[in-house]
């Protein structure tokens, strides 16, 4: 508030700003629009008019104070955009981030219409549904969660691609367990995997500890599910197909040492930042 008694979203930016918020203004802003339906560029225009007689004040005040706690703007709106699209995302799914659409552009730039993927560690099931949607595939996701299971149906009810995308509750680290949930063979297996250093959990942003643990422990190195993947998967892979994995930041010389003891070669690519986050494992004698 004011020091003058008005209240303006400027305002509420400057509180949020004060809790250590990364983006104060943008998530106003984005708060009014989802509250009040009005465009951003009308809310931004209307920055520092006084909303104190606005029926939608109190509303807007308990959803600024959640953005204050740090709970992630995703989870208080709903849903986030990936690839172009809005997928619901709720506290049981990680929230879909930039560095995955790298595994999205991968596979969109080399697999054919109607072939056969798989998405290991589905979560919202953005991988697998942007795949179906704009590159024309068919694909089984799998995680471990049913309340993220059931978010991934429906974005991909809402996203028209039920048709293309099966669902399936497996442990994709077991082999008996991914066995109920696999079949056949698959051109690339795609996993956005938890992989943050157990250690490290507690020194992450506030926002994530809104995210499900279970979707982002690595293990103590981190590594785990890569190892795990391999070892369980593997035999769904189609001669010359691909493992397609998002990885940390500092993970690609670990990524790298794990496939090449089990006999895969791995390729990497950078994010917009620079760092490798996206390696494509194929087995060494097919490359």
């Amino acid at each position: 508030m004011e020091n003058n008694g008005r209240i303006t979203l400027r305002a509420m930016a400057r509180e949020l700003e004060s809790a250590g918020v990364e983006n104060p203004r943008g998530d106003v802003l984005r708060l009014a629009e989802y509250l009040t339906g009005m465009s951003s560029a009308s809310l931004m225009a209307r920055y520092d008019y006084d909303i104190s007689a606005c029926g939608w004040l109190p509303d807007m005040k308990k959803l600024v104070d959640r953005r204050r706690s740090r709970e992630p703007l995703q989870y208080i709106i709903g849903s986030w955009e990936f690839y172009g699209d809005e997928y619901a995302v709720t506290p049981d799914t990680l929230i879909p981030r930039p560095e995955t659409e790298l595994l999205v552009d991968y596979g969109a730039r080399r697999l054919r219409r109607g072939c056969r993927v798989a998405d290991l560690c589905c979560g919202s099931g953005c991988i697998g549904i942007a795949l179906a949607r704009h590159a024309g595939v068919v694909c089984d996701s799998v995680d471990i969660s049913s309340p993220a299971l059931a978010v991934a149906e429906k974005n991909s009810r809402t996203l028209g691609v039920s048709d293309a995308v099966a669902f399936h509750r497996a442990d994709v680290t077991d082999g008996e367990s991914v066995s109920r949930a696999l079949s056949g063979s698959y051109s690339m297996i795609f996993s956005n995997p938890p992989y943050v250093r157990r250690g490290e959990l507690s020194a992450l942003l506030p926002e994530l500890s809104f995210e499900p643990s279970i979707a982002l422990d690595g293990g103590v190195d981190g590594l785990d599910f890569y190892r795990g993947i391999l070892d369980a998967c593997g035999r769904y892979l189609e001669p010359f197909g691909e493992f397609v994995f998002e990885i940390g930041y500092d993970e690609a010389d670990g990524v790298s040492e794990i496939a090449s003891d089990r006999g895969y070669a791995a390729a990497f690519e950078r994010d917009g930042g620079g760092f490798y986050r996206l390696a494509a494992l194929r087995r060494a004698d097919e490359t």
